[in-house]
């Protein structure tokens, strides 16, 4: 499968999912390169902006199995896992899976559950495997996690750790639509056309199937990135590490996010090449939530975007 039929399959799909979210064209791109990548993405918005029905048609138009899971401070390890249940029947013990088992997996509010049942998606978003009771399932080879978190609202609250977070791919942020999409939405919820009727009527339609969408994702590694250009990712990384702000850099980890993504957004916008433009412009959804802000820096205003567009201005760019 060559490269020319991934960038036709991301174009439909950026299409199709476009017929049911209004605006939100740069929330759509990252949400597709973090999909094709194998990455997974942090989410973050305020209420309503359509977090939800966004990775809902992500699943349906690229044919992927989607479950969500409400994150609570009561939810257990085991309601996202599953657990293993005597059958007296069979007199023996059966797994019931839990709905980690699933391709596109929404956790949203993740951040509202303590720390004990955020650390339960470890495992499964590093290596795609799930541990219970000794046991290791495999799960599917698309599996994606975006993580949903509301970020005007902290109590009652629990910061994902450092290891969590930089094991997402992306932080995308989902802003305010802008006021024409707005209208647009307004006028389409009065009629018949609403996001949610225009999914579930269909009008949207599926792209690839799930055999596809992985094969896709392997030819996406095929696409070549030009030496100076890795050593630009490498010494974007490395110099958070040095930044005077910043208490804990971006590990390894990220030069890889960098690069990977690099290519994706490349195929996205119909390019066999990756230019240093695409490094810069996936530079913040990348590092901004790796860093680590040093309080006095914090106390002067600066935030993790704006020590990120510092580090971008101090990187020499290759030619």
């Amino acid at each position: 499968m060559n490269t020319e039929r991934l960038k036709e399959v991301l174009a439909q799909a950026r299409h199709e999912t476009g017929k049911v979210i209004i605006g939100q064209h740069d929330v759509i791109e990252k949400a597709l390169i973090a999909i094709f990548t194998g990455g997974h993405a942090l989410i973050e918005g305020v209420p309503g902006v359509a977090k939800t029905l966004l990775v809902r048609t992500l699943a349906y138009v690229l044919g992927a199995d989607f479950a969500r899971i409400q994150f609570t401070p009561d939810l257990m390890p085991a309601d996202i896992t599953g657990t293993n249940v005597f059958n007296l029947q069979r007199n023996e013990f059966s797994l019931i899976k839990g709905p980690v088992f699933t391709s596109f997996l929404l956790a949203d509010e993740i951040n509202r559950a303590p720390a004990k049942t955020q650390s339960a998606l470890l495992q499964a978003m590093q290596e795609r495997l799930v541990s219970i009771d000794r046991h290791t399932y495999a799960l599917p080879a698309n599996f994606t996690v975006f993580a949903t978190q509301n970020p005007i609202e902290s109590e009652g609250t629990y910061p994902l750790p450092e290891a969590q977070r930089d094991r997402f791919l992306f932080k995308i942020t989902m802003s305010y639509p802008s006021r024409d999409d707005e209208y647009q939405l307004a006028q389409r919820v009065l009629g018949p056309n609403s996001p949610e009727v225009t999914l579930a009527a269909g009008a949207a339609r599926p792209v690839v199937d799930a055999a596809t969408l992985t094969a896709l994702r392997a030819t996406l590694q095929g696409m070549a990135v030009r030496e100076e250009l890795v050593a630009y990712a490498v010494d974007l990384v490395r110099t958070t590490r040095a930044h005077e702000a910043v208490l804990v850099g971006a590990g390894p980890r990220a030069t890889l996010a960098l690069l990977l993504a690099g290519r994706a957004l490349a195929a996205l916008s119909g390019r066999d090449f990756v230019t240093p433009d695409d490094l810069r412009s996936l530079a913040r959804p990348v590092l901004e939530h790796r860093l680590v802000l040093r309080p006095e820096f914090e106390l002067e205003g600066l935030d993790a975007a704006g020590a990120v567009a510092q580090i971008l201005e101090r990187v020499a760019v290759p030619r």
